[in-house]
């Protein structure tokens, strides 16, 4: 049995043992500090490095940072209480109608520029909120922009629309597995044109790219508000992988949750873990945050809506006047609503929804 009134003076958890009494001035209570935050407490004092590090790197700055953070009163009362609950508005960034992606391209096509490119190409299907996003921040910057697009539609989807806006040049492919090849040989030709093109990975889900969403992790540990969990949508990896890394060299217990939009918790988990890898390697620090992907939500697949999703939609714009889209952010809300309902939480936790854009999957042009 642990006796409650031994608690620790920072986590407020009852304990077993309390390792340390930390002194006071005279007539002034003292401070009982347990095992867990003795740990962190000498982290922080001895090392700081990564943070150091990550933050240092060049990187563009085109987005509209912090991201607003808000409490939704309305959607936890429309739940029956439980956790209280919060949403980070990525969605808010900016360019190319915002999302996580910017966080990403700003270290991506910081890079672009340090090679002396003068075109980018990327990959994604005819509604891909990064490339988009690669194409506005493109036409921001000065850079040309390839975008190599597979997927059908019965109309113009919104996206699609605004890429031949930002006059990307849009080369469509009859499937997924075409996308990456079809790049490589456009850079080639490109090349032997006496361009200077700069490939961009899917997502932009690479360490580099990382680096934007280890910078939202640090925007959320200096929240005044301790968040227990971070619920966001999860697919190509990087927002995960940044989120977790970046919390870690923050010494910040929060705990990230990533909802799959398409593939296997194993397949994005060991994704994700190869990045955070790749950004430890990056930075030159030690990182083995501890990887949380839920699958159960994918439904019939990648873009295909779900009953849960379409509820989640609504109770979020009837209960808190937020847009979610169908493809990410609605299921990553739909397995957070889940789990409040199955009571995973208590009351007297935070939990952040972190919005990470792509309302204009809604929209056709």
């Amino acid at each position: 049995m642990r006796d409650d009134s031994l608690r620790c003076s920072f986590c407020r958890k009852s304990q077993d043992v309390v390792r340390k009494l930390i002194s006071s001035p005279s007539d002034y209570p003292r401070a009982y500090i347990c095992d867990e935050c003795l740990q962190v407490c000498n982290s922080i004092l001895e090392d700081d490095h990564a943070e150091q590090a990550w933050a240092s790197v060049p990187h563009l700055d085109l987005g509209l940072y912090p991201t607003p953070i808000d409490e939704m009163l309305g959607l936890r009362e429309a739940l029956g209480g439980g956790p209280r609950l919060y949403i980070k508005h990525d969605d808010y960034i900016g360019p190319g109608f915002g999302g996580n992606k910017v966080r990403k391209l700003e270290y991506i096509l910081a890079e672009a520029q340090a090679n002396d490119a003068d075109t980018v190409l990327t990959i994604g299907s005819i509604r891909s909120n990064h490339a988009r996003v690669t194409a506005a921040l493109a036409a921001n910057v000065g850079l040309k922009c390839h975008l190599i697009l597979n997927g059908q539609a019965s109309g113009t989807p919104a996206s699609l629309y605004l890429d031949e806006l930002y006059r990307a040049t849009i080369h469509r492919v009859a499937n997924r597995e075409d996308r990456v090849p079809t790049m490589h040989r456009i850079a080639e030709e490109l090349s032997a044109n006496g361009r200077k093109p700069y490939e961009i990975a899917l997502g932009a889900s690479v360490p580099l790219g990382s680096l934007g969403c280890m910078r939202a992790a640090e925007e959320i540990a200096n929240c005044p508000v301790h968040f227990d969990f971070v619920f966001h949508s999860t697919s190509s990896g990087g927002t995960q992988a940044g989120l977790a890394a970046g919390f870690e060299s923050l010494h910040c217990t929060t705990k990230v949750i990533g909802v799959s939009a398409d593939d296997s918790s194993e397949s994005i988990s060991t994704h994700v873990g190869e990045i955070v890898q790749g950004v430890a390697t990056l930075l030159g620090t030690p990182l083995d945050p501890r990887i949380s992907v839920d699958d159960r939500f994918v439904g019939e697949g990648y873009g295909i809506p779900t009953p849960e999703g379409l509820e989640a939609i609504r109770l979020f714009a009837r209960h808190e006047g937020v847009v979610l889209d169908p493809v990410y952010t609605a299921k990553a809300a739909a397995a957070m609503i889940a789990r409040i309902r199955a009571r995973e939480f208590t009351a007297n936790q935070n939990i952040l929804f972190l919005h990470t854009g792509g309302q204009l999957a809604l929209f056709s042009a």
